[in-house]
C-alpha cells in the first residue's frame, strides 16, 4: 500500500516534470523535423510520469532513446521511438547527429565526477543543443528515497547506513547528487561558456536544476 507521504511526493514530482517539460518546449521550440536524443530512458516504468518526454512529445518518431538497459517494455509502450542500448560510456552516434539532447535526472546516476564529465561531454558532442536536469544536492528531501536529510550525510556515513537498509536501497550509494556549484564546475571543465541554470523551486527550496545549453562546442 502506498503511503500518503509517497503519494504526496509523487504528486510533487509529477508537477515538477510537467513544469520542466514546458520549460524545455519554450526554450527550444522543437519542430516536427527536430531530431531529439533522450539520454537515460526508463525501461520499467514506476509511475505515470516515467518517460515524460515520450508520453507528451507530439512527434515520437523523431525521438531516439538511449540507455544501458536492454530495451524490453519500453519499445512496446513507445513503438514509434527508436531505442539504442550502449555500455554507459561513449554514445554510439556521430558528432552533432541530433538537434537537441534531452536528459532528465540521469547525470547523478552515471558515477562520480569523471564519469559525469564524460557524460556531459558526450551530450555536447552528439547534440547541437542540450537540455538536462538534476536534483539539488541541498534540497531537504532526497528525491529517490523520499527521506529527509539522508543525502546530506558525509559519503562514508551515507554508505554505512545504506548498507544496513534493505537491498534496493544499496543503489543509493551509486547516486552522486550535484549542487549548483558542482554543475558550474562540470560545465567549465567541459568547456561550456554559455549556459543557463534555472532553479526549480518548491516551498522556497530549490528542488532541482534545469540546464540549457544552446551553443555547444
Amino acid at each position: 500500500m502506498v503511503s500518503l507521504a509517497t503519494k504526496f511526493a509523487n504528486r510533487i514530482s509529477g508537477q515538477n516534470r510537467a513544469r520542466k517539460y514546458q520549460y524545455f518546449i519554450s526554450q527550444f521550440c522543437p519542430t516536427p523535423t527536430s531530431k531529439i536524443l533522450d539520454v537515460g530512458y526508463t525501461n520499467k516504468e514506476t509511475s505515470s510520469y516515467s518517460n515524460y518526454l515520450e508520453k507528451h512529445y507530439p512527434y515520437p518518431e523523431m525521438i531516439c532513446a538511449l540507455g544501458i538497459q536492454k530495451p524490453k517494455e519500453f519499445p512496446e509502450n513507445y513503438p514509434k521511438v527508436k531505442t539504442v542500448q550502449y555500455d554507459g560510456k561513449l554514445f554510439p552516434f556521430a558528432d552533432k547527429e541530433f538537434d537537441i539532447v534531452w536528459s532528465n535526472a540521469v547525470i547523478e546516476h552515471v558515477g562520480e565526477y569523471e564519469r559525469q564529465l564524460l557524460f556531459l561531454k558526450e551530450m555536447l558532442r552528439v547534440g547541437k543543443q542540450i537540455y538536462f536536469t538534476t536534483p539539488n544536492r541541498f534540497f531537504p528531501v532526497e528525491v529517490h528515497s523520499k527521506i529527509l536529510f539522508f543525502h546530506w550525510l558525509p559519503k562514508h556515513y551515507f554508505s554505512l547506513i545504506a548498507n544496513k537498509l534493505k537491498h534496493s536501497w544499496k543503489k543509493m550509494m551509486q547516486i552522486h547528487l550535484l549542487s549548483k556549484g558542482d554543475i558550474q564546475r562540470l560545465l567549465s571543465d567541459a568547456g561550456v561558456k554559455e549556459y543557463v541554470i534555472t532553479c526549480n523551486k518548491k516551498y522556497l527550496f530549490t528542488m532541482d536544476f534545469s540546464i540549457v545549453i544552446k551553443s555547444c562546442i
